[in-house]
């Protein structure tokens, strides 16, 4: 698949700061959000993806990741997924490429990330989101790619309300099912229990049929049933026109209130499932599927608030560089290292590769973790895993600073450029 374009992908000295130190962070907390999966061998919380019991220092840790990261970062990744298709469709416009080809450029891309995520979950990891996203935007890209600002926020509105509904019959439905027979209940309770067997099974190739079977519930259930993904796409869209992250400045009273709202909503909508994890309240198993839906309503919230925090960010970073009499983002040099210093310029390393970088969690984690590798992850508990997960995202920070002092492209972004484009842009 290819396409003949007035222009290749992105150059370095068109990159704006928010958007890369909001991938960059965003991949800590994929890191810390899945790793808890990996806990093999143990019982597993009815209202979370978490072991039950531990000590004191687990309990700690899962309540801050069930409240602080549990179903709040993928739809951070989705907005994020959404602007940079924005961003691409408007520069390959800007340059003179037909509206044809961009769309039919978006869409190789989408196809090609399907492909992506097909095979990353066959090889390593069932809970893969690349198809996921590739799936939503294959249909978002040509259902609204071209349609107004309006239509845009009014759907975006009918799917979140739609959300709302949803949890509200989920609440009630689970103060229901709190009163069934204890038969009828553990029935329920297995009917939503989460399928570990990829990561449990001792045959690597027995594995990768339960992660596959896996992953294409997650593509179609996550990418589109779910209804959060695409939600924020279509933001996304409606933000990427107005370059709300490229020049963050001009947005500051509306990226402060969605910061403090949305993170406020998504902390307090956590607090549910985080109590009845530790123990301080206690919901019926039969009736714990309820926090599936609160957290992902209220996840909603939190990820658009994690990206208007690092819009503030990236504002911030902006601000030192004019202080700094660094050049114009036209002009400026490939790497952000020597510009915005270390951590900033670190984080932007990251999420320049953060396709890369996602995946090579993968490669660090699976054949260590799980019982068809090492099996390290059955003797790992909640506390000694989120240490596990910070190191894994501290080695592709590692890597993605070595990287940017080489002035080179990430792998995998390198091949998706390649399949997408055709052949290589100056």
């Amino acid at each position: 698949m290819s396409t003949t374009l007035t222009r290749g992908p992105v150059r370095a000295a068109e990159r704006a700061p928010a958007p890369d130190l909001a991938r960059g962070f965003m991949l800590l907390l994929i890191a810390v959000a899945n790793t808890p999966f990996y806990l093999w061998g143990r019982e597993i919380s009815a209202s979370s993806s978490h072991p039950v019991g531990g000590s004191w220092l687990d309990q700690a840790t899962d309540f801050f990741v069930i409240t602080v990261v549990d179903m709040r970062i993928y739809p951070m990744f989705a907005f994020m997924f959404g602007y940079g298709m924005m961003q691409l469709y408007s520069r390959q416009i800007a340059a003179g490429t037909s509206e044809r080809r961009a769309r039919r450029l978006l869409q190789f891309r989408n196809l090609w990330l399907l492909a992506f995520g097909f095979v990353h979950a066959a090889l390593l990891w069932m809970g893969d989101v690349l198809g996921a996203y590739g799936l939503a935007g294959l249909l978002l890209v040509w259902l609204f790619l071209r349609r107004t600002d309006t239509t845009l926020i009014t759907w975006a509105s009918v799917l979140l309300g739609l959300l709302a509904i949803g949890t509200v019959l989920a609440v009630g439905g689970a103060y229901l099912t709190a009163q069934l027979p204890p038969a009828e209940a553990a029935e329920l309770e297995t009917a939503f229990a989460i399928d570990d067997a990829s990561i449990s099974q001792d045959s690597y190739l027995a594995s990768i049929g339960p992660r596959l079977s896996l992953w294409a519930y997650v593509t179609v259930g996550q990418g589109l049933a779910g209804l959060v993904v695409p939600t924020m796409i279509l933001l996304a869209f409606w933000a990427g026109r107005r370059g709300i992250l490229e020049n963050p400045g001009d947005h500051l009273p509306l990226l402060r209130r969605v910061a403090a709202i949305g993170i406020t909503i998504g902390v307090l909508g956590g607090l549910p499932s985080a109590l009845d994890h530790v123990g301080v309240r206690d919901v019926p198993d039969a009736a714990s599927w309820v926090f599936f839906f609160v957290q992902g309503f209220t996840g909603f919230f939190a990820g658009l608030g994690y990206v208007a925090l690092f819009g503030l960010v990236g504002h911030g970073v902006a601000r030192r560089r004019r202080r700094a009499g660094a050049p114009a983002p036209g002009d400026r040099p490939a790497s952000a290292l020597r510009i915005d210093g270390p951590v900033a310029g670190a984080l932007q390393a990251v999420g320049k590769r953060s396709l890369t970088c996602y995946l090579l969690q993968s490669v660090l984690c699976a054949p260590v973790l799980t019982a068809w590798g090492l099996g390290l992850g059955q003797h790992l508990s909640s506390w000694s895993m989120f240490l596990y997960a910070v190191g894994v995202w501290a080695v592709t920070v590692v890597f993605a600073v070595w990287q940017e002092n080489r002035g080179a492209r990430g792998p995998a972004e390198v091949l998706l450029r390649r399949l997408a484009y055709g052949r290589p842009r100056s």
